[in-house]
Formats: C-alpha cells, sequence, structure tokens
C-alpha cells in the first residue's frame, strides 16, 4: 500500500511538472517567497514504520505487522542560498506496529501456561520528532523547484514505558524514550497562486537500539533480540 502512495505521488509530481516544462506559458507565482530569509509553514501526512530486528540465534523472525500513522508539525526555514536552506521541522509522530512471535521462541515453556495473548505485542509510538535538515534544491523552472532533503533527527517517545518496572511478564512491552534517526528525501515545490504546495517522500532510520530487555536474560520476549530499530516512510504535504 505504501508503495502505491509513493508511486501515485511520483506519478502526479511527474505529470505536473512535464506540463510545467513543456508548456509556454512562464508566468510566475510568488516570484519573492523564496528570497525571504526566514520563513514558516507547516505540514501534516502519514507514516508506515517499521522494526529492523537484528538477532542473537537464529530461531526463526518475528513478524511485525504495520500500519498507517500520522504526523503533524510546523516548519521553520532558513535561506542560505537560492540552493540551500537549513530547515527544523519539530512535529508530532504516531504510529503502531504489532510484533507476532513465533512459537518456537516459548520452547520449555509448558503450554498451560501460555495464551494467544503471549505471542502478540502491540506496540504504540507517540514521537515528538525534531528533525535539522538541509535541502539542496534544482533551479526553479516556471513554478516547480525539485529539491533532496538530508539531516538528523532526535525524538521523544511519549508512549515508550521505559521507566515501568513491569516488563513482558506482566505484558508490558518497553521501548526507550530517546531516539535518534537519520532522515533523506525528496520533493517538489509547486507556486501556486497563494502559497506553496510541497509533497514529499522520506526514508527514516532509527540511529540507536530502542528495545528495552525484560529482567529475565532469557525472556522469549526479548533474549533473543540483539537490537530493534525504527525504520520505515513518511509521506508529508507542507504549506508555506
Amino acid at each position: 500500500m505504501s508503495k502505491l502512495i509513493a508511486l501515485f505521488i511520483c506519478i502526479t509530481a511527474s505529470s505536473l511538472c512535464s506540463a510545467q516544462l513543456f508548456t509556454r506559458e512562464k508566468v510566475q507565482n510568488n516570484q519573492n517567497m523564496d528570497k525571504q530569509s526566514l520563513s514558516w509553514g507547516y505540514y501534516f501526512g502519514t507514516n508506515n514504520l517499521d522494526f529492523k530486528i537484528d538477532y542473537n540465534e537464529n530461531i526463526g523472525d518475528i513478524e511485525t505487522v504495520k500500519t498507517f500513522g500520522f504526523n503533524v508539525g510546523l516548519i521553520g526555514d532558513i535561506r542560505i542560498t537560492d540552493y540551500i536552506n537549513i530547515r527544523l521541522e519539530p512535529g508530532l509522530v504516531i504510529a503502531a506496529r504489532t510484533l507476532n512471535y513465533p512459537e518456537n521462541y516459548f520452547e520449555g515453556i509448558p503450554e498451560e501456561d501460555l495464551n494467544n495473548s503471549d505471542f502478540i505485542r502491540e506496540i504504540k509510538s507517540t514521537y515528538v520528532y525534531i528533525p535539522l535538515l538541509i535541502r539542496l534544491s534544482t533551479k526553479r523552472v516556471n513554478n516547480i523547484k525539485p529539491f533532496i532533503h538530508f539531516g538528523i533527527a532526535t525524538s521523544l517517545n511519549l508512549s515508550s514505558n521505559e521507566k515501568n518496572p513491569e516488563d513482558n511478564s506482566g505484558g508490558e512491552f518497553r521501548t526507550t524514550s530517546s531516539t535518534q534517526f537519520l532522515d533523506l528525501g525528496f520533493g517538489i515545490d509547486f507556486y501556486l497562486n497563494w502559497f506553496k504546495f510541497t509533497p514529499s517522500i522520506r526514508g527514516v532510520f532509527a540511529l540507536n537500539d530502542e528495545l528495552i530487555k525484560d529482567v529475565d536474560p532469557n525472556s522469549p520476549w526479548t533474549g533473543n533480540i540483539s537490537s530493534m530499530k525504527t525504520r520505515g516512510i513518511f509521506i508529508n504535504l507542507a504549506f508555506r
């Protein structure tokens, strides 16, 4: 589903680009917009997050069931040159993932001591996400300007349960409250009559392990996991 959405946005953007590039109409909207040294905006969009899980032993993979989440935030843009900008985009990222454990993770545990909920862990995340980005743009052609961006982000997971004394033996799957990310993406600025509209696609990759281990080192939920890091895509629509 995420690939279809990304493909749809790319095709739409490509069509609009072609229309702009090959038309004889060259009236430019908001010609002075990019000359501001400091500007503001906002964005909203969707996300599809996964976990990259590394294991101590190869006894089977834990399945991650992904769902679409929601992003919303503000944009602060500093113009360095016509083609380079620095951006701060603080926002809120709401996501949910479900881990499905294979039965062999529970070998040695009597069947009567297990129930269906032991094989499933739902992980809800609410990140206060703060990326600092460098944006590199091409020359504006009529009313479009493609760009790429890269940077790092820090986040605070309000749903982490890091300090909770209960662990998976009590039904609590815990993750770290603070995570750092690598943020890479691309998009296109469309200059409309009254504002600038910017769809973008970005990949986010956690740089640190987010798993809080259970007290029992042989825990079936965390004992075989050496690291667990978020990765995924954001699809954002920005307005300035």
